[in-house]
């Protein structure tokens, strides 16, 4: 076993240039959700295809999921299969990376390179979503690479899943495969998401918090500066809102737990704003989003309850009726809820292999924990399929001049192909 590992690395290492020009290719295809106003994963995912058209894999399964919005109706989901020494009884990897990436946020900030023009320099990789997902991604592939260039049948079977949607929530992704297609998986599955960790690939997550979005709207009437009496300030009334939530939301749901990282609940006001294009207009529409990430131990319900009580004091407080109407109305929409299922066993498996070839290949220990962010390997949990996040991360994901560190990319295929094997 050990001199198969030491043949498997070296067949990555001499694959090094081979994997940083795949992540070049990815990169400079934006595949941005309709949600922020792009046309999905669908030509990155062709491109991904016909890289690997010619590579042995036993199986590859395209399922689109509908999104009318999307360039052809459709988001992808790829799933490519290489079969364990056993074929199709052999036991079952799956390493998960996402197509998607976020917008390129403010332009003026990437001063490395443009976001879709990649540019090797230094030891990295950059351009937006190269860290995330890009990086692993490749990993993945180039892990799986390496057996098949050596004729190497790992123990098991190893299914890469290349899916949509991540980074909205997975609605189209990884969440409508399991919904529309549960035959896929099974529960002695083992389950890999190399979308989190740090930055010596140390940190094996296993547990992850409750994620809430919600936005609140607040609706007033708009006048003109000079004549506030005649309407209804929405922006004022949003501001002592959002203020009093974000106290209330803070104490009251305090408890630490050192699992995590950080270890309380965070609630984070995020996005706001209102039409007003002058500083002479008093707005009559105005909007504050939080990001919350909470702790297990908290119900989400009982917290968009305590949303709601207090714009309903709020409003109450502010209570004005002009021309026949009640203001101000405050709306509370959510814009993504999901509920955190039980912890990965830290035990487990898959949380056992991991350490070991992490001690092997790089001897280090690994410790586990939880994190705040949100990743697919929730609704693995959430049906009973014991699943980890781990990568070696520089965390410059979302960032402007993004880059994925290719020592990092190639070290990881390292450590994924060894879970295929011991």
């Amino acid at each position: 076993m050990e001199k198969t590992l030491r043949n498997v690395a070296e067949k990555v290492e001499d694959l090094r240039d081979e994997m940083v020009q795949t992540l070049v290719e990815l990169i400079k295809i934006p595949a941005i959700s309709p949600d922020y106003g792009g046309e999905g994963e669908h030509d990155k995912a062709q491109k991904l295809l016909e890289i690997i058209k010619d590579w042995p894999f036993d199986k590859i399964e395209v399922y689109n999921a509908p999104d009318e919005r999307a360039k052809n109706g459709v988001r992808p989901n790829i799933l490519a299969y290489y079969y364990g020494e056993n074929g199709e009884e052999s036991e079952r990897l799956w390493i998960l990376t996402h197509l998607d990436v976020v917008p390129p946020g403010d332009l003026s900030k990437w001063t490395v390179t443009e976001p879709f023009k990649p540019l090797v320099k230094d030891g990295r990789v950059y351009g937006r979503g190269s860290e995330d997902n890009g990086q692993s991604l490749v990993a993945s592939l180039y892990a799986v690479k390496a057996l098949m260039d050596l004729g190497i049948r790992p123990k098991r079977t190893v299914i890469l899943a290349f899916v949509s949607d991540e980074e909205t929530g997975s609605k189209y992704g990884i969440e409508w495969l399991i919904k529309n297609h549960p035959e896929l998986f099974k529960k002695d599955d083992l389950v890999l998401v190399p979308d989190g960790g740090n930055e010596d690939g140390t940190f094996i997550e296993v547990a992850e918090k409750s994620i809430l979005w919600f936005r609140l709207k607040v609706k007033g009437k708009q006048v003109h500066a000079s004549m506030p009496e005649k309407g209804l300030n929405a922006h004022r009334v949003a501001l002592e809102l959002a203020y009093r939530l974000d106290k209330h939301l803070h104490e009251k749901y305090s408890k630490r737990n050192e699992l995590f990282e950080p270890a309380e609940s965070t609630f984070e006001p995020t996005m706001g704003g209102n039409p007003a294009d002058s500083p002479n207009i008093i707005p009559g529409e105005h909007s504050v989003t939080f990001d919350c990430r909470v702790l297990p131990d908290y119900s989400i319900d009982e917290i968009l309850e305590d949303v709601k009580r207090f714009a309903r004091k709020i409003m109450e407080k502010y209570r004005k009726e002009i021309d026949g109407k009640i203001l101000p109305e405050i709306d509370v929409e959510v814009l993504q809820r999901l509920e955190a299922p039980e912890p990965t066993d830290p035990n487990s498996e898959i949380v056992r292999l991991l350490r070991e070839a992490i001690r092997k290949l790089r001897g280090k220990e690994a410790k586990v924990g939880g994190i705040g962010g949100g990743t697919f390997a929730a609704f693995f949990r959430r049906i009973g399929i014991p699943a980890v996040v781990w990568a070696t991360l520089d965390e410059t994901a979302h960032q402007p001049n993004e880059y994925a560190k290719i020592d990092n990319m190639v070290e990881d295929a390292k450590v994924m192909a060894a879970l295929t094997l011991l």
